[in-house]
C-alpha cells in the first residue's frame, strides 16, 4: 500500500478536493476560458466553502453554457429567473446577476486589453509569486496586491471580486503559489 503524498491540509480526505488540489490549485493558468470560469466560480463561492462550488462545478458548466462569456453576457431576464430555480447551482440572485455582469465586463476588458490573461498576469510580470509558507495559518486571506487587483477589476465593473475573493482566485489560477513547502505540489507549481 502506498503512503499518501504530503498535501496542504485544507483538502483533507475528500477525493474531489484532493483531485482539485493535486491537478489544478496553484497551477499557473494563462488560458482565458479557464480564467473566466474561475472568475465566475470564485464569485459564486463568496461566503461558502470552495468544496461546495467544486461539487456544483459540472452543474455550473451546464447551467452557464459551458462558461461561454458571449452567451452569458446576453442572458435575458427569463434566463436569470430560470437560473434562480436551478438547484444545481448557488441560487443567489445577486451572484447570478453578478455572473452575467462579469461576463459583460470580461468581454469589454478583452476588447480593451487583449485578454483577461494579459491583464491579470501583468500585475505579477507574467510570473507566479512563490511563497514559502511552513504552516497553513501563515497564508493570508488577502494581500496588498490582491487589494490592487480587486480595485482594478471593480473599477472595470466586476462584482463579487473583493480582495479576499481576488486572493483566492490568484491562488486557484497559480498567480501565487501558496502550497506549503512540505506539500508535494509546491515544487511542481514553482
Amino acid at each position: 500500500m502506498h503512503a499518501s503524498p504530503q498535501r496542504c491540509p485544507w483538502c483533507g480526505n475528500d477525493p474531489l478536493y484532493q483531485q482539485y488540489h493535486d491537478q489544478e490549485w496553484g497551477v499557473p493558468t494563462y488560458d482565458d476560458a479557464t480564467l473566466f470560469e474561475f472568475l465566475l466560480l470564485e464569485g459564486a463561492q463568496a461566503g461558502l466553502s470552495w468544496v461546495t462550488i467544486l461539487r456544483k462545478r459540472e452543474n455550473y458548466r451546464s447551467a452557464f453554457d459551458g462558461f461561454d462569456a458571449r452567451k452569458i453576457a446576453g442572458y435575458s431576464e427569463k434566463k436569470i429567473v430560470a437560473l434562480k430555480g436551478d438547484i444545481g447551482i448557488v441560487r443567489n440572485e445577486l451572484k447570478i446577476r453578478a455572473a452575467v455582469n462579469n461576463a459583460r465586463c470580461y468581454l469589454q476588458l478583452c476588447d480593451e486589453e487583449g485578454s483577461l490573461s494579459q491583464f491579470l498576469w501583468s500585475f505579477v510580470s507574467g510570473v507566479p509569486i512563490q511563497n514559502q509558507w511552513q504552516r497553513y495559518e501563515q497564508i493570508p486571506a488577502s494581500t496588498p496586491l490582491s487589494d490592487i487587483i480587486s480595485k482594478a477589476m471593480q473599477k472595470r465593473g466586476f462584482k463579487f471580486f473583493g480582495t479576499t475573493i481576488c486572493y483566492a482566485y490568484m491562488q486557484a489560477v497559480g498567480m501565487v503559489n501558496d502550497h506549503l513547502v512540505d506539500c508535494y505540489r509546491h515544487k511542481s507549481c514553482n
